[in-house]
């Protein structure tokens, strides 16, 4: 099975949970999830038989959360149109990204359709989210007295500052990702 994994890529997009006031980083430690293990929920629209669904399965759970992976079910599982955007703050803006390019690569006239969403191991709603990396970066250099982490819901970039600038240096670093960002916001602030 091949399935292209995107890396991150501008579309424009903001959730509404990162346009809400920063949370502080004692509320977003307990929100967010460990960055390790995900797991992967298949979608019924994807129409897939269970052999195809569990392949889904075993390379989805190896990919960073938040993610999602879109097919051409008229193409096939295993043509170049299945893709997979991972590593993004929510399972919405992955989808999007997903979808966009599965339907640039497809053949076939029926759109492609999201067929599994990738989320951390034990996931359930709790308000407030980032992606596996951002997790990790979070737990791992945020300054819990003056810090500031901002991110880009559209390509799943994201930043860190702390000090007396540390808004200023979260959205700094994050518009400086690779990927360009044009929506970073600031989603964490001490």
């Amino acid at each position: 099975m091949k399935i292209r994994v995107l890396g991150v890529i501008g579309l424009g997009l903001l959730g509404t949970w990162a346009a809400a006031e920063p949370v502080n980083g004692k509320v977003a430690k307990q929100a967010v999830f460990a960055p390790v293990q995900a797991e992967v929920e298949i979608l019924p629209a994807a129409g897939l038989p269970k052999d195809q669904a569990r392949a889904l399965e075993m390379v989805g759970g190896a990919q960073p959360y938040y993610g999602a992976i879109a097919i051409s079910p008229q193409d096939g599982l295993m043509s170049e149109a299945t893709v997979a955007a991972a590593n993004y703050h929510d399972t919405d803006a992955a989808s999007v990204v997903a979808l966009a390019e599965c339907n640039a690569k497809k053949t076939a006239k029926k759109p492609c359709v999201v067929a599994a969403l990738i989320r951390p191991k034990g996931w359930q709603e709790r308000g407030f989210q980032l992606s596996s990396d951002a997790t990790a970066g979070f737990r791992a250099e945020y300054d819990a007295k003056s810090g500031a982490l901002a991110i880009s819901v559209a390509t799943g970039s994201w930043g860190l500052g702390s000090g007396t600038n540390a808004k200023a240096d979260a959205l700094a670093d994050c518009a400086a990702k690779p990927s360009r960002p044009k929506d970073c916001t600031v989603v964490i602030a001490n």
